[in-house]
Order: structure tokens, then C-alpha cells, then sequence
């Protein structure tokens, strides 16, 4: 039998086998998968810190925001769509749920290409827009126009991984990720140090490993999937205005994951300028060793809601609400364990974490090592809070989604931002992802007990 399709998994029936066997089948996979895809651009940082230096890994750091609008798209459209198909399929409507597939994939690569376009075209002005200092510009420059064939195949990736977990098949989604992970360590090695291209070799050497994983996903939906096969755009009765029906519908349902990721960005943006006024250039380059260990945690903490998320959406399209429940209760327990580990895991490794990025003679280096085990005390509220979220997205509530996205991303992050350094000095800095986390996890918290009580009263 073929390697590829030996990695098709068909044996789960998200309607009645037990939650905990569904949820560990999807679970272990889909994180491989996930920390496997975040590792691109850690990967980058490790490589650059070591052979260009402290300018070099800031440089990165700039870029890292337009990484993450075209990861969070791809996730929007990704979740939405798998969502939305899942809730198609559990109707025993196969056809609906392929041309959802397709109208993701093809409306959201047209969009990475206008990025592309503007990318192409503006150089100078989007470093400077995303923070860069004269001094990083052009690091900064060189990274981004290497990086910009990776951005249109990471989108298929993203959205492709979804969708192949739901047809079934977690282990060949994981390899796609693994497949591309292990060519970006390998080019990364070959072109910053025995080539010597620096910034613009790391760049070329993640696009390439893009282009494989998301080829890879497209020849899945052409020879192996089994419910979700690509269809023509117009088809089914409605033609454009169906298209667009589903683009909205997806979109609203996957929005606070995009604004996650944009959240994420917002706090790179926020924090690279901050950091700069107060620390200047190696403040920045420490604070982006943190930024290049928060997609690792997301990546944990999403890979235990979007393990959660088919087994919710297919239970809630099919009436089950105790299968619902039973799945969040799981997903709640992963996040927790996978919160407190990383937490652990950050505070006693802070100095070897840091050593791999950067030399000891630096003076970014005492500046992270001493900052990241304040930063790593949000590891435990953001997983909880994202499981949370991923639960709200998969039962189609779009409001309180984004609600908690915009708490802990925007409206408590910022003012923690400005206020705390000026309230406790420079560990302020790394104390505000902490801050806005806890404070959105209280909010989330009483907002589920004070639902539960009122249908428990309804009762």
C-alpha cells in the first residue's frame, strides 16, 4: 500500500465513539502538526539569532506580524469551514460540504496574493509601518521579500489541515506539517551558514518548505479524501451569491481566531515599541524571543481546541448536547496540563532557551533571560482561554468568541502594555500578556457560570 495513503485514518465515527478515544486520536496528531508548523518561524529565529546576530533575529521579529495575518486567514477560513462542513456532513449533505472546502481555499489564496502584490510593491514602507528602526530596515526588507512565496502555500496548509482532520485522516494533516518543519531545519541550516545568505536565506528556506506542505494538502484532496473533494466554485444553486454567503458565514464563525492572530501580531507591534523606548535595540531582540515562543504556545493550546472542535460541531449539528459537553470538559482538562507543563517547562529551561537564540555575551541575552519566566506565567490563562474560545466557534456563537478575543488581545493588552512599566518598571513588560490573559480568563469564567446557571434554572 502507498506510504501516503497508509496515513489515512477512516476509523473514527465523531457520532458515537467515546469522546475520550476521539479526542486522543485527534489530539496527539493535530499537536505534532501544529507545533510542527509554528517551528517555521522559531526555526528562523534560532538560525538568524546565531549567524547574523541580535539585528538579525529583531529583524525577523518585525516580519513575524505579516507571518501571522496570512497563518491567521487561513485559520479563520479554515475553522469556519471545517465548522460549517462538519455541521453539512452530520446533515448527510457531502456536496454542501465540498463546496465550502472549495470556496475557502480559493477566495482566501486570492486574498494572500493581493498581500503579495502589496508586499511586492511597498517594501520600505510596510517595515517601517510594522516598527522597524532605520538600523533593521534592511534586515527587515530582505526577510519579508524572501518569505513572500511561503505566505500564498501556508494559507493551503492552514486551511488544508482543518478540513483533512475532519475527513478523518489526523496522521496525514501531522505529516504535512512534520514534512515541511524537517526541510525548513534542513534549508535553514544550508543557507545562513554554509551559504552565508543570512536574513534572505532563512526567508527562502521557510517558502520552500511551504510550498512543500501545502503541496503536499493539495495532493491529498485530488487522490486520497474521502467526504471532501475540490468542485467548481459556481456550483450549486446560488452561483456568486452563494459564494459569498459561505465566505461571510465562515468568516464569522472563524474571526476571533484570525483576531487572535492578529491580536498576536498587535502584541509584537505594541511590545517592539515599547521595548524599543525603554531598552532599545536589544530590548527588542530579547522581547522577540518571547514572540517566537508564543506561536509555539498557541500552537499547543490551539491544537486542544481544534481537537475538540469536529467532535463538538459534528455533535452539536447532530443534537447530541451531552457529546457536546462531555468534549469540552476534555478539551478543559488537556488545557490546563498543557498550561501548567509549559509554564514549567519555560521557567526552568529560560537559560538554555534563551542560549539557543542568542550568545551569552550579548546584552539582549541577560535582558531575556531574566524576562522570560515573568512572560511565561500566561501560558496557563491563554490555553484555557483559547479552549474556550475554540468551544464558542464550534457551536456557531460568533459574539462571545469575539468578544474574548478582543479582551485579551486588544482592550486589556495595550493599556498593560503602557501602564504596567510605569507601575513596576521594566518587569512590566513581561508581565502584560500575563495580565491581559488572567483578567480575560475571569471574565470568560464568570460568563460560562452565569450561562450554565440560567439553563439550569430554565432547567
Amino acid at each position: 500500500m502507498d506510504k501516503a495513503q497508509d496515513m489515512v485514518d477512516r476509523t473514527m465515527d465523531f457520532g458515537r465513539d467515546r469522546i475520550g478515544s476521539l479526542f486522543k486520536k485527534l489530539f496527539f496528531p493535530t499537536l505534532v502538526g501544529m507545533i510542527s508548523n509554528s517551528v517555521l518561524t522559531l526555526i528562523d529565529g534560532v538560525f538568524v539569532g546565531r549567524g547574523v546576530g541580535s539585528d538579525g533575529i529583531a529583524a525577523v521579529n518585525i516580519v513575524a506580524p505579516l507571518f501571522l495575518l496570512v497563518t491567521g486567514v487561513g485559520l479563520m477560513l479554515g475553522i469556519g469551514a471545517s465548522v460549517i462542513a462538519s455541521i453539512r456532513l452530520a446533515e448527510k449533505n457531502t456536496a454542501g460540504a465540498c463546496r465550502i472546502m472549495t470556496h475557502a481555499v480559493v477566495v482566501g489564496t486570492a486574498l494572500t496574493f493581493l498581500l503579495c502584490l502589496w508586499c511586492l510593491a511597498f517594501p520600505s514602507l510596510t517595515v517601517k509601518v510594522l516598527g522597524s528602526s532605520p538600523a533593521l530596515e534592511r534586515y527587515a526588507v530582505d526577510y519579508m521579500i524572501g518569505l513572500l512565496p511561503c505566505f500564498l502555500f501556508l494559507f493551503i496548509e492552514c486551511v488544508g489541515m482543518m478540513l483533512i482532520r475532519l475527513d478523518g485522516s489526523p496522521r496525514y494533516a501531522m505529516c504535512c506539517q512534520i514534512v515541511a518543519a524537517v526541510f525548513n531545519i534542513g534549508l535553514d541550516y544550508v543557507m545562513v551558514f554554509p551559504l552565508g545568505w543570512g536574513v534572505a536565506g532563512a526567508a527562502i528556506a521557510t517558502s520552500i518548505s511551504a510550498v512543500v506542505g501545502g503541496l503536499m494538502v493539495l495532493v491529498y484532496f485530488v487522490r486520497y479524501s474521502t467526504n471532501l473533494k475540490f468542485v467548481s466554485m459556481l456550483s450549486g444553486p446560488h452561483g456568486l451569491a452563494g459564494v459569498w454567503r459561505n465566505i461571510s458565514h465562515m468568516s464569522k464563525i472563524g474571526f476571533p481566531t484570525l483576531l487572535t492572530e492578529g491580536a498576536m501580531g498587535i502584541m509584537m507591534l505594541t511590545g517592539n515599541y515599547v521595548f524599543m523606548s525603554r531598552l532599545g535595540d536589544d530590548g527588542v531582540a530579547a522581547y522577540a524571543i518571547a514572540c517566537y515562543l508564543f506561536p509555539v504556545v498557541f500552537s499547543i493550546s490551539n491544537a486542544v481546541a481544534q481537537s475538540a472542535q469536529p467532535i463538538i460541531s459534528y455533535n452539536y449539528g447532530a443534537g447530541a448536547f451531552d457529546r457536546v459537553h462531555a468534549s469540552l470538559r476534555v478539551a478543559l482538562f488537556t488545557a490546563v496540563l498543557c498550561g501548567v507543563i509549559i509554564t514549567l517547562g519555560m521557567v526552568a529551561g529560560s537559560g538554555y532557551i534563551v542560549e539557543a537564540f542568542l550568545s551569552t555575551d550579548e546584552a539582549a541575552y541577560g535582558l531575556a533571560v531574566s524576562g522570560l519566566p515573568l512572560f511565561a506565567v500566561c501560558a496557563l490563562p491563554f490555553a484555557v482561554n483559547i479552549t474556550f474560545i475554540g468551544y464558542y466557534q464550534s457551536v456557531e456563537q460568533v459574539l462571545r468568541p469575539l468578544v474574548y478575543t478582543l479582551l485579551r488581545g486588544i482592550i486589556f493588552l495595550i493599556p498593560a502594555f503602557v501602564l504596567l512599566p510605569h507601575i513596576i518598571g521594566n518587569p512590566g513588560l513581561w508581565f502584560a500578556i500575563p495580565t491581559a490573559e488572567v483578567l480575560t480568563l475571569l471574565v470568560i469564567v464568570a460568563g460560562y457560570a452565569v450561562t450554565r446557571w440560567r439553563h439550569a434554572v430554565r432547567g
